[in-house]
Protein backbone atom coordinates (compact mmCIF):
# COMPACT_ATOMS: atom_id res chain seq x y z
CA UNK A 1 0.00 0.00 0.00
CA UNK A 2 2.88 2.40 0.78
CA UNK A 3 4.43 1.77 -2.64
CA UNK A 4 1.09 2.07 -4.44
CA UNK A 5 0.07 5.32 -2.74
CA UNK A 6 3.51 6.85 -3.23
CA UNK A 7 3.23 6.16 -6.95
CA UNK A 8 -0.39 7.33 -7.01
CA UNK A 9 0.40 10.74 -5.58
CA UNK A 10 2.75 11.42 -8.51
CA UNK A 11 -0.32 11.40 -10.77
CA UNK A 12 -1.93 14.79 -11.45
CA UNK A 13 -5.46 14.13 -10.18
CA UNK A 14 -8.53 15.81 -11.63
CA UNK A 15 -11.58 15.78 -9.34
CA UNK A 16 -15.27 15.93 -10.23
CA UNK A 17 -18.32 15.59 -7.97
CA UNK A 18 -22.02 15.15 -8.63
CA UNK A 19 -25.17 13.82 -7.00
CA UNK A 20 -27.42 10.99 -8.12
CA UNK A 21 -31.12 10.53 -7.40
CA UNK A 22 -31.41 6.81 -6.65
CA UNK A 23 -35.14 6.81 -5.86
CA UNK A 24 -36.06 4.51 -8.77
CA UNK A 25 -33.12 2.22 -8.04
CA UNK A 26 -34.13 1.98 -4.38
CA UNK A 27 -37.59 0.82 -5.47
CA UNK A 28 -36.16 -1.64 -8.01
CA UNK A 29 -33.74 -3.19 -5.53
CA UNK A 30 -36.55 -3.55 -3.03
CA UNK A 31 -38.52 -5.56 -5.61
CA UNK A 32 -35.57 -7.76 -6.58
CA UNK A 33 -33.98 -8.36 -3.19
CA UNK A 34 -36.24 -11.24 -2.14
CA UNK A 35 -35.77 -12.95 -5.52
CA UNK A 36 -31.99 -12.69 -5.17
CA UNK A 37 -32.11 -13.97 -1.59
CA UNK A 38 -34.19 -16.96 -2.76
CA UNK A 39 -31.23 -17.78 -5.01
CA UNK A 40 -28.82 -17.44 -2.10
CA UNK A 41 -27.43 -14.00 -3.03
CA UNK A 42 -27.51 -10.77 -1.04
CA UNK A 43 -28.37 -7.92 -3.43
CA UNK A 44 -26.87 -4.55 -2.46
CA UNK A 45 -26.74 -1.39 -4.56
CA UNK A 46 -23.12 -2.00 -5.51
CA UNK A 47 -23.82 -4.46 -8.38
CA UNK A 48 -25.93 -1.77 -10.05
CA UNK A 49 -23.19 0.84 -9.55
CA UNK A 50 -20.61 -1.54 -11.01
CA UNK A 51 -22.75 -2.53 -14.00
CA UNK A 52 -23.59 1.11 -14.77
CA UNK A 53 -19.87 1.92 -14.67
CA UNK A 54 -19.11 -0.89 -17.12
CA UNK A 55 -21.81 0.32 -19.52
CA UNK A 56 -20.31 3.80 -19.29
CA UNK A 57 -16.80 2.48 -19.95
CA UNK A 58 -18.01 1.05 -23.27
CA UNK A 59 -18.60 4.64 -24.37
CA UNK A 60 -15.50 6.12 -22.68
CA UNK A 61 -12.80 3.43 -22.97
CA UNK A 62 -9.99 5.82 -22.01
CA UNK A 63 -11.24 5.53 -18.42
CA UNK A 64 -10.55 1.79 -18.59
CA UNK A 65 -6.99 2.24 -19.81
CA UNK A 66 -3.51 2.39 -18.34
CA UNK A 67 -0.56 4.61 -19.14
CA UNK A 68 3.16 3.90 -18.90
CA UNK A 69 5.43 5.75 -16.48
CA UNK A 70 6.65 8.17 -19.14
CA UNK A 71 3.09 8.82 -20.29
CA UNK A 72 4.04 7.90 -23.85
CA UNK A 73 1.77 4.90 -24.41
CA UNK A 74 -1.86 4.30 -23.49
CA UNK A 75 -3.11 0.72 -23.27
CA UNK A 76 -6.86 0.25 -23.65
CA UNK A 77 -8.20 -2.74 -21.71
CA UNK A 78 -10.89 -4.94 -23.28
CA UNK A 79 -11.92 -6.41 -19.93
CA UNK A 80 -13.75 -4.32 -17.36
CA UNK A 81 -12.20 -5.63 -14.14
CA UNK A 82 -13.89 -3.29 -11.71
CA UNK A 83 -12.40 -3.11 -8.24
CA UNK A 84 -14.21 -2.49 -4.98
CA UNK A 85 -12.18 -0.93 -2.17
CA UNK A 86 -12.80 -2.96 1.00
CA UNK A 87 -12.07 -2.09 4.62
CA UNK A 88 -10.82 -5.42 6.01
CA UNK A 89 -8.97 -6.61 9.10
CA UNK A 90 -5.86 -6.67 6.89
CA UNK A 91 -6.39 -3.01 5.95
CA UNK A 92 -7.57 -1.51 2.67
CA UNK A 93 -7.79 -4.15 -0.07
CA UNK A 94 -9.19 -3.78 -3.58
CA UNK A 95 -10.41 -7.05 -5.10
CA UNK A 96 -12.03 -6.78 -8.51
CA UNK A 97 -14.92 -8.35 -10.37
CA UNK A 98 -13.53 -9.71 -13.62
CA UNK A 99 -15.13 -9.10 -17.04
CA UNK A 100 -18.07 -7.07 -15.78
CA UNK A 101 -18.98 -6.25 -19.39
CA UNK A 102 -20.07 -9.91 -19.75
CA UNK A 103 -21.98 -10.19 -16.46
CA UNK A 104 -25.55 -9.49 -15.37
CA UNK A 105 -26.35 -7.54 -12.21
CA UNK A 106 -27.13 -10.87 -10.51
CA UNK A 107 -23.78 -12.34 -11.64
CA UNK A 108 -22.00 -9.31 -10.20
CA UNK A 109 -23.89 -9.60 -6.90
CA UNK A 110 -22.95 -13.27 -6.67
CA UNK A 111 -19.27 -12.49 -7.22
CA UNK A 112 -19.34 -9.61 -4.74
CA UNK A 113 -20.80 -11.94 -2.11
CA UNK A 114 -17.88 -14.30 -2.73
CA UNK A 115 -15.26 -11.54 -2.56
CA UNK A 116 -16.74 -10.04 0.59
CA UNK A 117 -16.75 -13.45 2.29
CA UNK A 118 -13.09 -13.92 1.36
CA UNK A 119 -12.32 -10.41 2.62
CA UNK A 120 -13.95 -11.06 6.00
CA UNK A 121 -12.03 -14.32 6.29
CA UNK A 122 -8.71 -12.75 5.29
CA UNK A 123 -8.50 -15.07 2.31
CA UNK A 124 -8.35 -12.70 -0.66
CA UNK A 125 -5.58 -13.91 -2.96
CA UNK A 126 -3.57 -12.64 -5.89
CA UNK A 127 -6.20 -13.66 -8.43
CA UNK A 128 -8.81 -11.48 -6.71
CA UNK A 129 -6.50 -8.54 -6.04
CA UNK A 130 -4.67 -8.26 -9.38
CA UNK A 131 -5.72 -7.13 -12.83
CA UNK A 132 -8.06 -4.30 -11.88
CA UNK A 133 -8.82 -1.69 -14.56
CA UNK A 134 -11.23 0.71 -12.80
CA UNK A 135 -12.22 1.14 -9.14
CA UNK A 136 -15.20 2.20 -7.03
CA UNK A 137 -14.85 2.96 -3.33
CA UNK A 138 -18.02 2.80 -1.24
CA UNK A 139 -17.02 5.26 1.47
CA UNK A 140 -20.71 5.74 2.23
CA UNK A 141 -20.89 2.31 3.85
CA UNK A 142 -18.95 3.89 6.73
CA UNK A 143 -20.72 7.24 6.64
CA UNK A 144 -19.06 9.77 4.34
CA UNK A 145 -20.74 11.87 1.66
CA UNK A 146 -17.82 13.29 -0.34
CA UNK A 147 -14.24 12.09 -0.68
CA UNK A 148 -11.10 12.76 -2.68
CA UNK A 149 -10.28 9.25 -3.93
CA UNK A 150 -6.72 8.40 -4.91
CA UNK A 151 -6.17 6.60 -8.22
CA UNK A 152 -4.67 3.10 -8.00
CA UNK A 153 -1.96 2.92 -10.68
CA UNK A 154 -1.79 1.69 -13.38
CA UNK A 155 -5.50 2.58 -13.45
CA UNK A 156 -6.48 6.08 -14.54
CA UNK A 157 -9.80 6.69 -12.76
CA UNK A 158 -11.63 5.95 -9.51
CA UNK A 159 -14.98 6.86 -7.98
CA UNK A 160 -15.95 7.30 -4.33
CA UNK A 161 -19.60 6.73 -3.45
CA UNK A 162 -21.16 8.56 -0.52
CA UNK A 163 -23.95 7.39 1.76
CA UNK A 164 -27.53 7.42 0.46
CA UNK A 165 -29.56 10.15 2.16
CA UNK A 166 -33.27 10.95 2.00
CA UNK A 167 -33.36 14.66 1.11
CA UNK A 168 -36.02 17.09 -0.16
CA UNK A 169 -36.02 17.68 -3.92
CA UNK A 170 -38.43 19.19 -6.45
CA UNK A 171 -40.40 16.89 -8.76
CA UNK A 172 -41.51 17.73 -12.32
CA UNK A 173 -44.53 19.69 -11.07
CA UNK A 174 -42.47 21.77 -8.65
CA UNK A 175 -43.62 19.99 -5.50
CA UNK A 176 -41.14 19.09 -2.78
CA UNK A 177 -40.74 15.31 -2.48
CA UNK A 178 -38.36 13.01 -0.58
CA UNK A 179 -35.56 11.65 -2.77
CA UNK A 180 -32.78 9.13 -2.18
CA UNK A 181 -29.65 11.13 -2.98
CA UNK A 182 -26.07 9.86 -3.22
CA UNK A 183 -22.98 11.99 -3.82
CA UNK A 184 -20.22 10.67 -6.05
CA UNK A 185 -16.63 11.93 -6.21
CA UNK A 186 -14.46 11.00 -9.20
CA UNK A 187 -10.70 11.30 -9.63
CA UNK A 188 -9.03 10.89 -13.01
CA UNK A 189 -5.49 11.02 -14.37
CA UNK A 190 -5.40 14.52 -15.87
CA UNK A 191 -2.50 13.61 -18.15
CA UNK A 192 -4.81 11.61 -20.43
CA UNK A 193 -8.36 12.40 -19.22
CA UNK A 194 -9.86 15.87 -19.49
CA UNK A 195 -12.68 17.30 -17.43
CA UNK A 196 -15.25 17.06 -20.21
CA UNK A 197 -14.67 13.32 -20.62
CA UNK A 198 -14.99 12.68 -16.89
CA UNK A 199 -18.14 14.79 -16.76
CA UNK A 200 -19.77 13.01 -19.70
CA UNK A 201 -18.96 9.59 -18.24
CA UNK A 202 -20.42 10.65 -14.89
CA UNK A 203 -23.56 11.96 -16.59
CA UNK A 204 -24.06 8.64 -18.39
CA UNK A 205 -23.41 6.62 -15.24
CA UNK A 206 -25.92 8.80 -13.37
CA UNK A 207 -28.53 8.37 -16.13
CA UNK A 208 -28.29 4.59 -15.92
CA UNK A 209 -28.80 4.67 -12.15
CA UNK A 210 -31.57 7.25 -12.15
CA UNK A 211 -33.40 5.25 -14.82
CA UNK A 212 -32.24 1.69 -14.07
CA UNK A 213 -34.60 0.14 -16.63
CA UNK A 214 -32.50 1.87 -19.33
CA UNK A 215 -29.61 -0.47 -18.49
CA UNK A 216 -31.59 -3.29 -20.10
CA UNK A 217 -31.20 -1.65 -23.49
CA UNK A 218 -27.41 -1.91 -23.37
CA UNK A 219 -26.94 -5.21 -21.56
CA UNK A 220 -24.86 -7.73 -23.50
Amino acid sequence: MVRTMTAALKIPHFGYCDEVDLSRLVALRSELRSTAEARGVKLSYMPFFIKAASLGLLHFPVLNASVDEGCQNITYKASHNIGLAMDTLQGLLVPNVKNVQLLSVFDIAQELNRLQALGVGGQLGTSELSGGTFTLSNIGSIGGTYAKPVILPPEVAIGALGKIQVLPRFDASGSVVPAHIMKVSWSADHRIIDGATMCRFSNLWREYLENPASMLLDLK
